[in-house]
């Protein structure tokens, strides 16, 4: 458990300030994503989702995430999860899902992301894209093979 106190350690100090779309705290939503895995005893998959945005949206890296003692899955499952500025969003939810790991959390990620309390605070037209574009990455992960890890 000491991991996942760490991850949920680091995501509130490297998201400190930040807010989401809506306005906000940032850090609710990893640790929205984190609490279905935490529940369900799936360390891991805790600690990934907790950390899923650090890299992509702080000064936070990979390697001092595995400087942390994060393992190389749990480091390259939170690489997958980061999209590339360029990158169009259903192909990095289909590179993302190729990781076993990522895929899971990528999946809960899409669905808080999908909420409908939290869509219905965004302008109209930003509501209308984002349904389309989580469901059909829902759809997507779906379709993604499951692999064990």
């Amino acid at each position: 458990m000491r991991a996942v106190n760490r991850a949920i350690e680091i995501a509130a100090k490297a998201h400190s300030g930040q807010q989401d779309r809506t306005g906000m705290p940032f850090i609710a939503h990893p640790m929205r994503v984190m609490a279905g895995f935490l529940f369900a005893g799936h360390e891991q998959l805790a600690v990934i989702a907790a950390l899923h945005d650090v890299v992509r949206s702080t000064d936070w890296t990979l390697g001092r995430l595995a400087d942390e003692g994060y393992s190389v899955k749990t480091v390259e499952a939170i690489a997958s999860l980061m999209r590339a500025e360029e990158e169009e969003y259903l192909a990095y939810v289909e590179r993302a899902t190729a990781n076993p790991l990522a895929r899971l959390v990528m999946e809960a990620d899409v669905r808080d992301q999908s909420d409908e309390v939290r869509l219905s605070k965004l302008p109209q037209t930003a509501q209308a894209r984002l349904r389309r574009e989580y469901g059909e990455a829902l759809d997507l992960i779906a379709g993604a093979p499951l692999v064990k890890t």
